[in-house]
């Protein structure tokens, strides 16, 4: 004989006082309670927080960029020089760091280094003093090692296409025309090319 199949019993009822406790009485679901806007000072600090976690950066540089998230400049100076206050923005150690990286790193001579930390907004006598760390001494001996790696590629070119070649990479590089020459002619008559055209290099 089959068994019969017991029926299944009805879902149960929502409880009418439950959901109306839930929705705050409205009939409808209660919304996340909305935080306050905040102050044109807590979105100031919070870009240059984001910022600095980044890499290290100027005044200029965070100046500008609340410039253009419309802070108020009075806003903005005010928590600029707070950060500044705690060490959190500090050119003169962004600016000797600056000068330390970009020489070894990419062989940059002073004159490039200096334009570079002016477009950041380093102020005049800070690039400066962080310029003296590199002498002229440091300076040359960087330009010659760039131009040793450089000369196998200049092999097969005769010798005024070498010459203006390298002495225009260390030229881009910011290294003064008297000393990118001396560099140049040098790394060549080490090699055996003859330099010695009868004219006068500045700096030679």
């Amino acid at each position: 004989m089959r068994r019969r199949r017991r029926p299944r019993p009805p879902p149960p009822r929502a409880d009418p006082m439950r959901e109306h406790e839930r929705d705050g009485g409205s009939g409808t679901t209660r919304a996340e309670p909305e935080l306050p806007p905040q102050s044109p000072e807590e979105q100031a600090r919070a870009i240059c927080l984001r910022l600095l976690t980044g890499m290290p950066r100027t005044r200029r540089q965070l100046a500008d960029a609340l410039a253009k998230r419309g802070i108020p400049e009075e806003v903005a100076q005010e928590v600029l020089s707070r950060f500044e206050e705690v060490g959190l923005i500090d050119d003169a150690a962004f600016a000797g760091a600056w000068v330390e990286s970009r020489h070894r790193g990419r062989g940059l001579a002073r004159r490039a280094l200096a334009q570079e930390l002016r477009t950041k907004g380093v102020q005049a006598a800070l690039v400066q003093e962080a310029l003296e760390q590199l002498d002229s001494e440091q300076e040359e001996q960087t330009a010659r090692e760039l131009v040793d790696r450089k000369l196998r590629a200049t092999r097969g070119l005769d010798r005024d296409k070498r010459i203006r070649r390298l002495a225009g990479m260390l030229a881009r590089k910011g290294y003064p025309e008297g000393m990118a020459l001396r560099v140049v002619r040098r790394a060549l008559e080490a090699e055996g090319e003859d330099t010695d055209d009868g004219l006068e290099y500045p700096g030679v």
